[in-house]
């Protein structure tokens, strides 16, 4: 197996932002390639694409489930003066009916047959196929996984020249866990990433599968791991679990983030039974009961982080007010993070009772400080 470690690809490795921004800005005159682990969120790209670039309409194409005859087929016979020809229809996915300038993901390049990998290169390259041009503002840009995974993934030289190919970092569990309250997953889930930061590990770092049974390993067979992929997946389960029972939760997490994990996290469930209903932290903030355990206190947090809005904002300043100190720091770093959700954000830093709580405790950014003129 190669090691990735060794190489300038593994040392200039970049996260998902920095490879976003690379496309914003060139992908209408490179053609990127992101190569990465299995579930980092390659494909997610694309939305994130998408907010940067507005007026662009977004295309799909997954190239594992097209054959040539997929991607474009005769129209009609046409005549000219010099004879007949066929014109060529692309496929929609495509985006080459589209007027106005497009983003095309060709997702799992690396896995399509070669025949459909040839056929894509002057989509890729040149912006064009069957007689269409995309308008000169587009970007197109694909994704593969790495070549060690094992996973049927190659880039031939001649198409590989053509590309701009960009390895991936996987994320930390800092950044998932970022992401996580933003996009409101269970504080479970989120708590298992920060106890465990050894899930975000990619295999290229461990050279025994047995040092690390949460993630994917080309040496080993495992039926499920852990990626932020299914992480994400794991808090769909999690969210209903009282609904499903502890059996039945503990097997779906089983086959969404294997054994190992699910295990861990059946473990950890018996912090919930520390955690105050939110609706008695909103009615009785004064004297509703306070977690003593450190990482029920955690788990509180997040999912705080997670749903806070302006109708609750003074009555959770009057209960963390009851929290240790380092809970405080939890809530007000979390806020003031640039991934927080920026709606809650704006509800959290215009309430009076925390503007002056982060006054009084020395919590101002430099930006605020200035503000207020200190």
């Amino acid at each position: 197996m190669v090691n990735f470690n060794n190489t300038a690809s593994s040392m200039y490795a970049q996260d998902l932002d920095n490879c976003v921004n690379s496309i914003s800005l060139l992908g209408h005159k490179l053609t990127f390639i992101l190569e990465g682990d299995i579930g980092n969120g390659k494909s997610a790209t694309r939305f994130m694409l998408a907010e940067k670039h507005p007026k662009h309409r977004v295309f799909y194409c997954d190239a594992t489930n097209k054959d040539v005859g997929d991607l474009q087929l005769p129209k009609f016979i046409e005549l000219d003066a010099d004879g007949q020809f066929v014109r060529f229809i692309a496929n929609e996915e495509l985006g080459l009916h589209v007027d106005g300038p497009v983003i095309i993901m060709i997702d799992e390049f690396g896995k399509a047959n070669k025949s459909v990998q040839n056929a894509l290169l002057c989509l890729m390259y040149e912006r064009k196929m069957g007689g269409y041009d995309l308008h000169p503002e587009s970007i197109v840009y694909g994704t593969t996984n790495l070549g060690a995974e094992g996973v049927g993934d190659l880039l031939q030289p001649h198409a590989r020249n053509r590309f701009c190919v960009i390895t991936v970092k996987k994320w930390t569990n800092e950044q998932w866990m970022e992401w996580a309250i933003r996009n409101n997953c269970d504080p479970q889930i989120i708590l298992f990433a920060k106890e465990h930061p050894e899930i975000f590990d990619s295999f290229t770092d461990v050279e025994n599968p047995e040092d690390n049974e949460y993630i994917y390993h080309p040496k080993v067979q495992r039926r499920a791991f852990v990626t932020p992929r299914s992480l994400e997946n794991a808090s769909h389960i999690l969210k209903v679990r009282d609904q499903l029972g502890p059996d039945v939760t503990v097997a779906n997490l089983i086959g969404c983030v294997g054994e190992r994990a699910a295990t861990d996290l059946k473990a950890q469930f018996s912090l919930s039974d520390q955690l105050v209903p939110l609706d008695e932290i909103k009615n009785n903030p004064k004297s509703a009961k306070v977690p003593t355990n450190a990482a029920a206190i955690c788990l509180m947090m997040y999912r705080t982080l997670s749903n806070i809005d302006r109708s609750w904002m003074d009555s959770w300043m009057d209960y963390m007010d009851r929290l240790p100190t380092e809970a405080h720091g939890m809530f007000v770093n979390g806020v003031y993070s640039d991934k927080f959700d920026k709606k809650r954000q704006q509800a959290v830093v215009t309430n009076k009772k925390f503007t002056d709580f982060t006054m009084a405790n020395n919590y101002l950014r430099a930006t605020d400080k200035k503000s207020a003129g200190v």
